[in-house]
């Protein structure tokens, strides 16, 4: 993402260009557009002949006292406008499907397109911001052709079949309308620039509120127990003005196209009563033709009117079409091999670090050149100062990030060259902040994958879990809440245990894994733990010393780098900071 278009700037593609980019979703709806601009021609013609019948009304039967003539004028009358209306219907119903089709086909693209994404972009996008996007921008798209792209032609067939019917009854006046047309026209574009410049600003802060209010919502405990209400509202209140004032920005543009055209339609009708009023009294002009004209002057300018309504929401879309393009242009950074390997179905979950440097900014490494091999089924902890980069390791491993350079291995296949799905299906990971999905608990421990009621249970048992998911009122069934809220800490932490069991991995990740659980609990967990880990390689990361004495080996990171390896013992001996750490966990205890 560019920095003009983080700081607000619109993009500089061309509005064509911008427009272009809909067709492919366009093309899956052609039947429905080519009906929908078919139907423009009888529309044009049947809202422009009405003016004709009066004229030809007040010229002959009004005029010579013909009832039975009149009737029959009245009666075409009503069927333009039954026609009309009928056609108008149809059309607007058309349009308004393509627009759902076609918001829909973008809103899942968008979403398809978000997950590929690598967690380094949501880093640094807000969620708030991202949700804008998805939703509100995606729907501003649609409105483009729900009711503006199509609409558009609508209204320019209209103005030119009223200004054909003009200069076919009179072509000065007609000549006096048409003439006026165009400083209209500029003003209208003029101010629809204006008016998407605004909007796009006002679209940008739109995001910060809602970043804002995503922030405060999951945040809300932190909120009151710190008592930020009043600082928060204020921050919250700032950014509303902005949006406001952005928002009367697009307001009062939109505001002044209305007022112009309302003024020039004034100034039109004015004009053709002075040169109609003259040339009747010169006995050059009917009162038919100088009441169809006024008729005309209206049906001329109101296309004009709907025009720039429409004009309105095409800019509105053409500014959602550019932010939703920079989420679409932005690089899916971790991707799939063209032509991917597999891990050897006999490997035992070897780790191989070769040299590895990473850094979530390319100036500022976590990792600086790790090279260390875990040899299969070794349990190995990892030890260090908070940033030491113990997390990253895991994160790189489970190619959540690719490192700046240098190379990391399973089995003596590099990660790069396997599929994702494959590689994480090998990897367990639990972690010390369980999240759950809404749905309920089988759900939440299959996540989605095809494992049977069966292995779950069977997962649970293994984990000694079942007796507390048989404890919940529906027991497997039991519906979770959003990210779980209705269970405590500890007990996501148990569906972690067994979401890990039920994929029999090669490879395990223990994060705190066991910090949120009571002793009696833990207790249990760690009998089955140790089951678990029995022939698997396991990378555990504990702030304990005590609960890792007992790993094959220890390795001490401190500033990225690897500074020291060995059992418990081994490093108690060499006095260096691992000895140093415990020492002090050891008088912390006591």
């Amino acid at each position: 993402m560019t920095d003009d278009r983080t700081k607000g700037n619109p993009a500089k593609d061309s509005d064509w260009r911008l427009l272009l980019k809909l067709i492919p979703y366009a093309k899956g709806s052609t039947k429905d557009l080519v009906i929908s601009l078919l139907l423009l021609v009888p529309l044009s013609v049947a809202n422009a002949i009405q003016p004709v019948l009066v004229q030809q009304g007040i010229d002959g039967p009004i005029k010579y006292g013909d009832l039975p003539g009149l009737r029959w004028i009245c009666l075409l009358v009503a069927i333009t406008i039954v026609v009309r209306l009928g056609l108008q219907s149809w059309q607007g119903f058309l349009v308004q499907k393509v627009g759902q089709k076609i918001t829909a086909e973008i809103r899942n693209d968008l979403f398809h397109h978000v997950t590929l994404l690598s967690t380094s972009f949501f880093d640094r996008m807000p969620v708030g911001k991202l949700i804008t996007r998805l939703t509100s921008d995606v729907e501003a798209l649609g409105d483009v052709f729900a009711t503006g792209a199509v609409g558009i032609f609508s209204d320019i067939a209209a103005i030119f079949t009223i200004a054909v019917f003009m200069f076919l009854l009179r072509w000065d006046l007609a000549l006096l309308l048409v003439v006026m047309i165009f400083p209209v026209t500029g003003l209208i574009v003029f101010f629809q620039v204006q008016f998407r410049k605004a909007n796009y600003k006002g679209r940008e802060q739109l995001s910060e509120l809602n970043s804002i209010l995503q922030e405060n919502i999951i945040g809300s405990s932190i909120v009151q127990l710190f008592r930020r209400e009043q600082y928060n509202s204020e921050k919250h209140l700032a950014v509303n003005a902005r949006y406001m004032y952005e928002i009367n920005q697009t307001i009062f543009y939109d505001s002044a196209v209305s007022a112009v055209l309302e003024w020039i339609s004034l100034v039109a009708i004015a004009g053709v009563l002075w040169l109609g009023g003259g040339q009747i009294i010169q006995n050059n002009l009917t009162f038919g033709e100088l009441s169809a004209f006024i008729l005309f002057s209206q049906r001329l300018f109101d296309p004009l009117r709907q025009l720039a309504e429409k004009f309105t929401t095409i800019q509105s879309g053409f500014t959602a079409i550019e932010r939703i393009n920079q989420i679409l242009h932005e690089s899916i950074e971790i991707r799939d091999p063209e032509i991917p390997k597999f891990l050897p179905k006999d490997g035992k979950g070897e780790i191989r670090f070769e040299y590895v440097s990473f850094g979530y900014k390319p100036s500022e490494l976590v990792l600086k050149d790790l090279d260390f091999t875990i040899k299969p089924g070794e349990k190995v902890a990892l030890v260090g100062p908070t940033g030491a980069g113990k997390s990253s390791i895991i994160r790189l491993l489970s190619r959540l990030y690719e490192p700046n350079q240098g190379r990391i291995l399973i089995d003596g296949v590099d990660i790069r060259e396997i599929n994702q799905k494959e590689l994480r299906h090998h990897i367990g990971v639990i972690l010390q902040d369980v999240f759950l999905f809404s749905g309920d608990v089988q759900s939440n421990i299959s996540l989605g994958e095809d494992y049977s009621e069966d292995q779950v249970v069977a997962a649970a048992k293994l984990m000694n879990v079942d007796p507390f998911i048989q404890a919940l009122p529906n027991g497997y069934q039991t519906q979770v809440r959003a990210r779980g809220t209705n269970l405590s800490g500890g007990q996501k932490q148990l569906l972690a245990f067994a979401r890990a069991a039920v994929r029999d991995p090669r490879i395990l990740f223990l994060d705190e894994a066991t910090a949120s659980l009571d002793v009696g609990t833990e207790y249990l967990i760690q009998r089955s733990l140790d089951r678990l880990l029995e022939g698997r390689t396991t990378i555990i990361i504990a702030h304990r010393l005590s609960t890792i004495r007992t790993a094959d080996r220890i390795l001490v990171l401190k500033q990225g780098e690897l500074i020291e390896s060995g059992t418990h013992d081994q490093l108690i001996e060499n006095q260096g900071m691992y000895a140093s750490l415990y020492e002090l966990e050891v008088m912390a205890q006591a």
